[in-house]
Protein backbone atom coordinates (compact mmCIF):
# COMPACT_ATOMS: atom_id res chain seq x y z
CA UNK A 1 0.00 0.00 0.00
CA UNK A 2 1.28 3.69 -1.16
CA UNK A 3 0.43 6.24 1.33
CA UNK A 4 0.51 10.28 1.28
CA UNK A 5 0.04 11.91 4.86
CA UNK A 6 -0.28 15.76 4.53
CA UNK A 7 -0.62 18.58 6.96
CA UNK A 8 0.94 21.52 8.12
CA UNK A 9 3.65 22.57 10.78
CA UNK A 10 2.98 20.45 14.09
CA UNK A 11 -0.44 18.62 12.57
CA UNK A 12 0.24 14.88 14.23
CA UNK A 13 1.46 14.03 10.32
CA UNK A 14 4.70 12.29 11.51
CA UNK A 15 3.58 10.51 14.21
CA UNK A 16 0.49 9.59 12.34
CA UNK A 17 3.36 8.21 9.62
CA UNK A 18 4.86 6.25 12.41
CA UNK A 19 2.04 4.72 13.65
CA UNK A 20 0.74 3.50 10.68
CA UNK A 21 4.32 2.25 10.04
CA UNK A 22 4.48 0.39 13.26
CA UNK A 23 0.80 -1.01 12.54
CA UNK A 24 2.11 -2.50 9.47
CA UNK A 25 3.81 -5.46 10.96
CA UNK A 26 6.91 -5.17 8.60
CA UNK A 27 10.19 -3.83 9.71
CA UNK A 28 10.42 -0.11 8.97
CA UNK A 29 13.02 1.52 7.39
CA UNK A 30 12.88 5.85 8.00
CA UNK A 31 14.57 7.48 4.93
CA UNK A 32 14.67 11.32 6.56
CA UNK A 33 15.49 14.35 3.95
CA UNK A 34 17.01 17.00 6.28
CA UNK A 35 19.99 18.70 6.36
CA UNK A 36 20.12 20.45 9.26
CA UNK A 37 23.56 22.33 8.81
CA UNK A 38 24.64 24.75 11.79
CA UNK A 39 21.19 25.62 12.90
CA UNK A 40 21.10 24.58 16.62
CA UNK A 41 17.46 24.86 16.93
CA UNK A 42 16.89 22.45 13.80
CA UNK A 43 19.62 20.19 15.52
CA UNK A 44 17.23 20.27 18.28
CA UNK A 45 14.13 19.02 16.17
CA UNK A 46 15.82 16.42 14.51
CA UNK A 47 16.87 15.11 18.18
CA UNK A 48 13.09 14.93 19.36
CA UNK A 49 11.71 13.44 16.20
CA UNK A 50 14.83 10.29 16.82
CA UNK A 51 14.27 10.03 20.50
CA UNK A 52 10.39 9.53 19.76
CA UNK A 53 11.10 6.97 17.32
CA UNK A 54 11.44 3.26 17.84
CA UNK A 55 15.37 2.61 18.02
CA UNK A 56 15.70 -0.44 15.99
CA UNK A 57 13.96 1.33 12.72
CA UNK A 58 16.95 1.02 10.12
CA UNK A 59 17.00 4.71 8.99
CA UNK A 60 18.52 6.14 6.13
CA UNK A 61 19.49 9.76 5.15
CA UNK A 62 18.63 10.78 1.34
CA UNK A 63 18.60 14.84 1.41
CA UNK A 64 18.61 14.20 -2.36
CA UNK A 65 18.77 11.08 -4.54
CA UNK A 66 15.76 9.76 -2.81
CA UNK A 67 14.07 7.32 -5.34
CA UNK A 68 17.75 5.62 -5.03
CA UNK A 69 17.65 5.21 -1.52
CA UNK A 70 13.50 4.08 -1.46
CA UNK A 71 14.03 1.30 -4.62
CA UNK A 72 16.52 -1.24 -2.46
CA UNK A 73 14.30 -0.53 0.82
CA UNK A 74 10.78 -1.40 -1.11
CA UNK A 75 12.66 -4.69 -2.54
CA UNK A 76 13.83 -5.98 0.93
CA UNK A 77 9.90 -5.95 2.03
CA UNK A 78 10.43 -3.03 4.27
CA UNK A 79 7.29 -0.42 5.13
CA UNK A 80 9.59 2.82 4.33
CA UNK A 81 8.65 5.84 5.63
CA UNK A 82 9.64 9.11 3.73
CA UNK A 83 9.89 11.90 6.75
CA UNK A 84 9.39 14.50 4.29
CA UNK A 85 8.82 14.82 0.98
CA UNK A 86 9.03 18.89 0.89
CA UNK A 87 12.28 19.16 2.63
CA UNK A 88 13.57 16.83 -0.08
CA UNK A 89 11.95 19.26 -2.43
CA UNK A 90 13.66 22.27 -0.52
CA UNK A 91 17.43 20.77 -0.73
CA UNK A 92 16.76 19.68 -4.70
CA UNK A 93 15.66 23.52 -5.17
CA UNK A 94 18.33 25.07 -3.41
CA UNK A 95 21.03 23.27 -5.63
CA UNK A 96 19.88 25.60 -8.46
CA UNK A 97 19.79 22.97 -11.50
CA UNK A 98 17.10 22.91 -13.16
CA UNK A 99 18.32 19.56 -14.78
CA UNK A 100 19.08 17.53 -11.31
CA UNK A 101 15.23 18.80 -9.82
CA UNK A 102 13.73 17.16 -13.00
CA UNK A 103 16.00 14.04 -13.15
CA UNK A 104 15.06 13.39 -9.42
CA UNK A 105 11.37 14.17 -9.82
CA UNK A 106 10.94 11.86 -12.61
CA UNK A 107 13.09 9.22 -10.90
CA UNK A 108 10.31 9.58 -7.70
CA UNK A 109 7.43 9.80 -10.24
CA UNK A 110 8.93 6.50 -11.90
CA UNK A 111 9.75 4.68 -8.65
CA UNK A 112 6.25 5.43 -6.88
CA UNK A 113 4.16 4.59 -9.45
CA UNK A 114 5.21 1.34 -9.98
CA UNK A 115 6.15 0.53 -6.28
CA UNK A 116 4.92 -2.27 -4.64
CA UNK A 117 5.11 -3.03 -0.99
CA UNK A 118 4.20 -0.39 1.97
CA UNK A 119 5.50 3.13 1.57
CA UNK A 120 4.35 5.80 3.65
CA UNK A 121 5.34 9.99 2.51
CA UNK A 122 4.82 12.48 4.75
CA UNK A 123 4.50 15.93 3.34
CA UNK A 124 3.83 19.78 4.51
CA UNK A 125 1.22 21.02 3.10
CA UNK A 126 2.34 24.50 1.75
CA UNK A 127 -0.58 25.39 -0.18
CA UNK A 128 -3.09 26.69 1.74
CA UNK A 129 -1.85 29.92 2.67
CA UNK A 130 -1.19 33.52 1.43
CA UNK A 131 0.94 33.18 -1.66
CA UNK A 132 4.89 33.89 -0.88
CA UNK A 133 6.32 37.29 -1.70
CA UNK A 134 10.16 35.93 -3.24
CA UNK A 135 10.28 33.81 -6.25
CA UNK A 136 11.58 31.01 -4.65
CA UNK A 137 9.22 30.96 -2.59
CA UNK A 138 6.36 30.67 -4.69
CA UNK A 139 8.61 28.29 -7.04
CA UNK A 140 8.51 26.13 -3.57
CA UNK A 141 5.23 26.21 -3.05
CA UNK A 142 4.02 25.52 -6.56
CA UNK A 143 6.34 22.84 -7.21
CA UNK A 144 5.48 21.50 -3.35
CA UNK A 145 1.54 21.29 -4.65
CA UNK A 146 2.39 19.19 -7.87
CA UNK A 147 4.35 17.18 -5.91
CA UNK A 148 1.70 16.35 -4.34
CA UNK A 149 -1.15 16.03 -6.66
CA UNK A 150 1.58 13.54 -8.56
CA UNK A 151 1.80 11.43 -5.74
CA UNK A 152 -1.94 11.36 -4.48
CA UNK A 153 -2.35 9.93 -7.95
CA UNK A 154 -0.21 6.98 -7.01
CA UNK A 155 -1.16 6.74 -3.70
CA UNK A 156 -3.73 4.00 -2.56
CA UNK A 157 -4.48 6.04 0.68
CA UNK A 158 -3.92 10.33 0.86
CA UNK A 159 -4.70 11.20 4.67
CA UNK A 160 -4.66 15.13 5.93
CA UNK A 161 -3.79 15.59 9.37
CA UNK A 162 -5.09 18.23 10.86
CA UNK A 163 -4.76 19.25 14.81
CA UNK A 164 -3.72 15.45 15.32
CA UNK A 165 -6.86 14.30 13.85
CA UNK A 166 -6.20 12.47 9.97
CA UNK A 167 -8.96 13.66 7.46
CA UNK A 168 -9.29 11.02 5.09
CA UNK A 169 -9.14 12.42 1.79
CA UNK A 170 -9.19 8.95 -0.70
Amino acid sequence: MKQLILGGARSGKSRLAEQRAQASNLPVALVVTMQPGDDAELVERIRRHQADRPSHWKVVEAPTGLAAALAPLLAEGYCVLVDCLTLWLTNLLLLDCEDSLQAELDALDQLVDGAAGSLIMVSNEVGMGIVPMGALSRRFQDQAGWLHQRMAGYCDRVTLSVAGLPLEVK
